[in-house]
């Protein structure tokens, strides 16, 4: 039995110094996530996108974090099944709380003829841009790294 437990604590301390090694590691980070495809089966692509994000959060701090997530063309999906599917509508939500932004491309809005206000789960007149592409080269212009989960 104290040998349980002394490999549970092992393994606590291991947790814990990982975590400021983390914190150590890493400094403030602004970044542009970039979802242009469909969700998949049950929304799966999505989810993981979001669950890509929520583990660069949780490695480098929500403090240290400026998080835009563009969505264009097919990613537009990710909102509007938020719509409908709650494991979607949370996640989107805890990001959202952590100050992820969600831009929405207005030319896939006016091409599919979504509307933000009725279609899409939460997106606002500021959540919009002009373009999607447009926007991702803006941001990186500005020192956002890119990346596309």
């Amino acid at each position: 039995m104290s040998k349980l437990i002394s490999v549970v604590a092992a393994l606590a301390l291991c947790a814990v110094t990982t975590m400021a090694a983390a914190q150590d590691r890493y400094t403030k980070q602004k970044v542009v996530y970039h979802i242009n495809y469909n969700g998949g089966e049950d929304d799966r692509a999505y989810i993981g996108a979001m669950r890509n994000i929520q583990n660069h959060i949780n490695a480098v701090g929500a403090e240290n974090m400026d998080i835009k997530v563009v969505l264009h063309g097919n990613g537009l999906g990710l909102l509007a099944s938020a719509m409908d599917n709650d494991k979607v509508q949370q996640r989107v939500m805890n990001l959202r709380g952590q100050n992820a932004q969600f831009h929405v491309c207005n030319n896939t809005l006016v091409g599919r003829e979504i509307s933000y206000e009725d279609d899409l789960f939460e997106v606002f007149e500021d959540d919009i841009v002009p373009s999607g592409v447009a926007e991702l080269s803006h941001l990186q212009m500005q020192g956002y790294t890119y990346i596309k989960p």
